[in-house]
This record gives C-alpha cells, sequence and structure tokens, in this order.
C-alpha cells in the first residue's frame, strides 16, 4: 500500500502545481473513515482507495481525480455524507465521488438488468466528466487483482464476466490498452481456469532451454533498423493468454496451428520514420496479405493511430509488428487520459463520437437485453472504414451494411434511406460493405425506417433507431385501431345515447377502468385487455347487463378498414396462410397481442376459438404483400429460368425459393413472392400453369 508521502511525490512528479493539501486531507480522510473495514484479502479496506489513486497517478491524472479515487467509496460504504465532501474537498470533488458511488449502486435483481442498469449509468456520468469512468475503471482493475481473494466461485465469475463484457470494452473504447489487457487476462483466468492454464504452460514451454525467442527477434529488428540510420526503439513480448485463447477459438485452431503469437513495438521519433520503418521492414521479410492496417491515416474512433502488419520471420515465424511514434505510443497507453481528456474536443470522431452513439442507444433502448445488445455490438465488433463521396471516413463494425452507414453520419439519414452507391454502383441495403469502399445513401423525405433491415443491420445505432421508430409506429396505429373499434362499440348504445356521447364520457370511461389516458384506453381495446361489455359500462355505467352466452354477441366486431396500418405494427400478417390485398380476411385479437390477420378459409382458425373474431377489409389503397406459391417443376434444363421468367414478366420479386422436395423427374419448390394483391397472384398461377416445365402450381 502506498503512504501518504509515496502518493504525494508521484503526483508532483508530473504536476508540480498539485494541491498537495487537498490530497493529503483526503488520504486521512479515506483511512478515519473507513477505519477497521477490512477486505476479503483481510486487508484493510482503506488499502484500496490508496491503491486505486496510485493506479491513476500511473495515468498522470489531475489532484481532484486523484482526491476522487481517495474518496470514491466514502458515500456508500461509512457514514460521510455528500455535504461533508462538499465542505472539505469542494463541489467538484463532490460531483465526481457522487458519479462513482452511483454507478455501484445497482438495484436491479436479474443479471441482465443488473449489467445494462450499470452501463446505463456509466454512460451518462461518463457524458458528463469522462474522470467518472476513469476512476471507477481502476477500482474495478484493483479489483480483480484481488479478486482470487472472494471464497464464492459463482460471485467471481460474475464479476469477471462483467468486467469482460462492459469494463474491458469501454477502457479500450477510450484508448486504454494496458487496462484492458490486463482486466481480459484477470477475468479469463476465472471464466475459463483450464485453458488459461494450458495456455500458460505452453507459453512457458517456448522458453525452456534458455533460448528467449522474442529477446532475440527483437534484438534483430533492433539491429536491422539501426544500421539504416534509424533512431528507434524495439520492443516483443508474447500476446497474453486470453488474446491466444480468443484467436484459437475464433479461427477454430489448436494451440500448434497457431503461428503468430509473438508481437512487437517499434516506437519511432516521427510519423516520416514511422513510414519509414514500416518500407524497411517489408524489404526484409515478406508480408502477409490482408493484414496490414493503416491506423495513422484512418486512426480508430478512439484516436488510436499506429501501422500494423504480419510478416514472415526466418524459420517460418509469422509475427505481428506495430510501428508508431512516441506520441502514439504515450496515446495507446494511456488513452483518453493521456490528454487530460475529459474536455479534449480537438480530434474529430475521436472519444465524443462513439459516446455519442452510445449515448443514443441508452434513449433509444427500452428493455435491458436490448440496451445490452446493441452496446456490445458498438463496442465489440472490428472495424472497417468507408468513406462519403466527400472523403469523409466512417467506421463501421465487419458486416455493416449502407443502412448502417447511413446510420452512422447520421440519424435522419438513415431514417429517409432509399438506396445506396457502393463505389458508384447502385447496390442492395444488405450489401456487405468493404474495408475502403466509397458509400453514397440515397434519400428520400417520404422514406421511413423499415423493420426489414433489423435482419441485416449488425450496428447498434442502426438497430436502436428501427426499433425504436418501430414502437412509435406501432403505439399510433394501435391506437388508431383501438379508434376504430372504440367507435363500433359504443355504436351498440341507443341512438340517443350514442348522440350524447362526448369528451367528457370518455374521460369518465378512462377513469373507470383506472387507465392514464385516452391513448391508454385505445390501445387496451386494441390488444383486447379491456372487453367490449367492460368499454360499455365504463362509458355508460349498466349499458351491458352480459347475460350467460351473450358476451359472444356484444364481441362480434363489424368489419374494420386496414386504412394506413403497417404489416406487423398493429397487426400481423399470418405466415400460415399469407394474406394479401384481395382476399377475404378475418383478425383474431387476444389479450395483449396484435391482431393477428387470416384468410377466411386458414386452416388455423379452427385453433382460434379463444380469440375474439374482428371482421377485417382491406382498404381501397391496400398494396403489396407477400404471397406463397408451390410449384411442382420438371427436372430438366431450363425449367426454373422458364418459371422465373414468368414472375420477371408479372413484375413479382422472388423473396425466397426452397427446394421441399425431388422425385424422379420432378421436384417441388416453394416460393416467396412480392405482390400487388389477389388479382396479381391469379395471375401469375395462371401463367405457370400453361408453360411445359410446370406440372402443377397453386398458391398455399
Amino acid at each position: 500500500m502506498l503512504r501518504q508521502y509515496e502518493l504525494l511525490e508521484r503526483v508532483r512528479s508530473y504536476d508540480p502545481e498539485a494541491d498537495e493539501s487537498l490530497i493529503n486531507r483526503a488520504y486521512v480522510f479515506s483511512v478515519a473513515k473507513h477505519g477497521s473495514q477490512k477486505r476479503a484479502s483481510g486487508d484493510p479496506y482503506f488499502s484500496h482507495p490508496i491503491e486505486v489513486a496510485g493506479i491513476l497517478t500511473d495515468l498522470f491524472l489531475d489532484d481532484k481525480t486523484i482526491v476522487t479515487a481517495l474518496l470514491h467509496d466514502t458515500l456508500e460504504d461509512t457514514v460521510t455524507t455528500p455535504e461533508e465532501i462538499e465542505r472539505l474537498f469542494g463541489k467538484d470533488v463532490l460531483q465526481l465521488v457522487d458519479g462513482v458511488t452511483k454507478l455501484s449502486k445497482i438495484e436491479a435483481q436479474s443479471e441482465s438488468e443488473r449489467a445494462a442498469e450499470n452501463l446505463r449509468k456509466f454512460l451518462l456520468a461518463m457524458s458528463t466528466d469522462i474522470r467518472v469512468l476513469l476512476v471507477k475503471l481502476a477500482d474495478r482493475l484493483h479489483n480483480m487483482r484481488t479478486l482470487h481473494f472472494i471464497k464464492n466461485p459463482e460471485k467471481r465469475k460474475r464479476i469477471a464476466r462483467e468486467t469482460m463484457e462492459i469494463y474491458a470494452p469501454l477502457a479500450e473504447r477510450i484508448g486504454m490498452y494496458d487496462f484492458m489487457r490486463e482486466m481480459q487476462l484477470l477475468a479469463f483466468q476465472q471464466l475459463e481456469p483450464e485453458a488459461y492454464e494450458s495456455i500458460t504452460k505452453r507459453l512457458d514451454q517456448l522458453k525452456e532451454g534458455g533460448e528467449d525467442k522474442v529477446t532475440r527477434i527483437a534484438l534483430g529488428l533492433q539491429t536491422m533498423l539501426s544500421t539504416a540510420g534509424m533512431h528507434i526503439t524495439v520492443s516483443g513480448r508474447e500476446k497474453h493468454p486470453y488474446s491466444i485463447w480468443r484467436k484459437m477459438q475464433e479461427r477454430h485452431i489448436s494451440f500448434e496451428q497457431l503461428s503468430d503469437i509473438m508481437a512487437f513495438r517499434v516506437i519511432a521519433d516521427s510519423t516520416d520514420d514511422c513510414y519509414r520503418a514500416l518500407g524497411l521492414i517489408h524489404q526484409r521479410y515478406k508480408m502477409v496479405p490482408g493484414r496490414f492496417k493503416d491506423y495513422i491515416s484512418t486512426p480508430k474512433r478512439n484516436g488510436y493511430q499506429s501501422l500494423h502488419t504480419t510478416v514472415i520471420h526466418e524459420e517460418n515465424a509469422r509475427i505481428e509488428i506495430q510501428i508508431r511514434s512516441e506520441r502514439m505510443h504515450r496515446d495507446s497507453e494511456f488513452g483518453l487520459a493521456a490528454h487530460w481528456a475529459y474536455k479534449e474536443k480537438a480530434r474529430p470522431d475521436g472519444q465524443a463520437g462513439w459516446l455519442r452513439d452510445l449515448i443514443e442507444i441508452l434513449e433509444q433502448s427500452q428493455d435491458p437485453d436490448e440496451l445490452l445488445e446493441h452496446t456490445r455490438m458498438a463496442m465489440y465488433q472490428d472495424r472497417i472504414f468507408a468513406f462519403t463521396p466527400r472523403g469523409e471516413v466512417h467506421q463501421l463494425p465487419k458486416g455493416a451494411t449502407p443502412v448502417d452507414f447511413a446510420y452512422a453520419v447520421h440519424t435522419k439519414l438513415g431514417n429517409q434511406t432509399v438506396g445506396a452507391k457502393i463505389n458508384g454502383r447502385v447496390m442492395p441495403l444488405r450489401t456487405l460493405i468493404e474495408n475502403g469502399d466509397q458509400v453514397e445513401i440515397l434519400k428520400s423525405d417520404a422514406q421511413e425506417p423499415q423493420p426489414g433491415w433489423l435482419a441485416f443491420a449488425v450496428t447498434g445505432k442502426a438497430r436502436a433507431a428501427v426499433r425504436r421508430y418501430i414502437r412509435q409506429k406501432q403505439r399510433a396505429e394501435t391506437i388508431a385501431l383501438g379508434e376504430k373499434l372504440y367507435e363500433e362499440i359504443v355504436s351498440r348504445l341507443p341512438e340517443e345515447i350514442t348522440s350524447k356521447l362526448g369528451e367528457k364520457a370518455m374521460k369518465a370511461a378512462v377513469k373507470r377502468l383506472k387507465l392514464e389516458d385516452r391513448a391508454a384506453l385505445m390501445m387496451a381495446i386494441a390488444t383486447n385487455r379491456v372487453t367490449d361489455a367492460e368499454v360499455l359500462n365504463a362509458v355508460v355505467p349498466g349499458s351491458a347487463q352480459v347475460e350467460p352466452g351473450e358476451q359472444d354477441r356484444l364481441s362480434q366486431n363489424h368489419a374494420i378498414s386496414m386504412l394506413g396500418l403497417t404489416p406487423g405494427i398493429a397487426f400481423t400478417l399470418s405466415d400460415c396462410c399469407h394474406p394479401v390485398p384481395g382476399d377475404r380476411i378475418v383478425g383474431l385479437r387476444r389479450p395483449g397481442e396484435p391482431i393477428e390477420v387470416h384468410t377466411i378459409d386458414c386452416l388455423a382458425l379452427e385453433a382460434g376459438q379463444d380469440a375474439d373474431w374482428v371482421d377485417l377489409n382491406w382498404d381501397d389503397r391496400a398494396s403489396g404483400g407477400t404471397a406463397r406459391l408451390s410449384v411442382i417443376v420438371k427436372n430438366q434444363p431450363g425449367a426454373l429460368a422458364a418459371v422465373s421468367n414468368i414472375f420477371g414478366v408479372n413484375k413479382a420479386n422472388i423473396l425466397n425459393l426452397q427446394l421441399v422436395t425431388r422425385e424422379g423427374p420432378f421436384h417441388t419448390d416453394l416460393i416467396d413472392l412480392e405482390v400487388e394483391d389477389a388479382a396479381h397472384v391469379a395471375r401469375i398461377i395462371s401463367a405457370l400453369r400453361a408453360i411445359d416445365p410446370v406440372v402443377q402450381a397453386e398458391r398455399v
């Protein structure tokens, strides 16, 4: 444990103007307040905040951050009050300590809720002052270093899993790679103890016999570059066990098959020297194709800059080399902290960019699992670079599509996306963007986010925006459907009563049903959470005296137009019969669920006796749907081409084609088509039956 004078000397070594009195008071205050409290290791509890402060001195952080580290557990674990901290240490320190304290108070019950709430508080605190995150990361790092003292193995694994899924990625996102690597290593040791031990033993075996291969290769690189007149330093290391294990899992290979387990770092004087060193290394050794990355010209979103390359060294050993300047190295070691960066705004698309994205995801995510899904997407995936037509660079995860790119540029652009040009060619929105592609987004003011985008959008920001729109659309359309059902329900009352009903009766009904407002009533009606009889009695008490068997009569609804509703939102078009405009349809209304729309002859209706039936009509403007056809085709050359030609001539788009059976000279295909209406389907089926390769064609 650091003594008081040792901590002060560390701070003075990089910040001679630090407030020594403030740090001394905080040190004494923390020791006094924690008193006789003990940690799981048996050490005095106050040793923990002191060690956290010591970790932060390695990052050269300011005196208020060091004081916050010393005090970060006093509000939660002692009788200290906020007023006491503000009086003794000032308002700024209180805000920082309070921010760190709030991150520790996780009241949610389930593991996913607790993790999501932790992350939610993290992001909100970070948006106010990033130093809160720096203190919390140092706090977690020290807790991980002493995790082995906790006796409960399940608790150790829970803390390790949380560290691996939230804290380590956050450390990586702000460029604090040393924190990230140590957290991952310590968490890996708890989560996969057998794998950790196995890989550690194999790494030790590489050093047996007194031959340190890493040192020998590093010395060779140093000599080669120095001989060329460069002033550089070279260091090397084996990759840590977690990094090796992850590569083994991703590539499905054994330890023996893993060739690039050694990594080397070349530190040069300037950016020009970095590129010169790269050229010399590539002249001397063969480069492994596809493994070169230039993060100097296109930095990572956390500001990280370096040249990465993998080459074939002597004895056919693949080695990874990172080349960077002194400044870049300092940034990569200390990350955001190297810039006193809680007020740093100099870098375009730097820390502020990804933080804004995460805050936006936070605002748009309602459910804990959804929040965790989106933020893990935002933090975990490997990155690619894509450019706008003006040359602006945007980082995206591998597997990103133009929809993801549009939302990365701006949420409004994402919402209005109708198409995209990739390298000058119009491409489908589900096309995967490759590293270095130029992407131009085609937009329309009339466009809205499409539910189908969720099938291929991969970024948390894009998926959160689409889901938010769907929720808003669902609410609006459910309310609209409820309004129509309400009008039909009250129309059953005597005409003299119906004509007198107004807003006052509506408000009285809302109050009697104990709902919040008119919108809540309409949603309850649409999703059958209140019965028709309950609505009638709420509007006019005593108007619906339900006798045995009479509820069936009260539940009979007249035709409800489907004007303006979007499939999959306020109602769902059933997958069993695939209704399209022009079909006779009926709706099944169950409590708390969207209305299921079926064709009138659908066999699934036999199982729908537990639901209220709603006789639905297509609106006159309704157009577009999915029809499923079963087509038996002769197994001969050109048969499928002839079938596809029919679809093309009739302007029907194939959404899916599945070979179901192959029996001798015939095969049966199930084909999903995008069509206009039932008449369109009938024309297509007639055309299919008229060509020779088709034996049978019918709608499923």
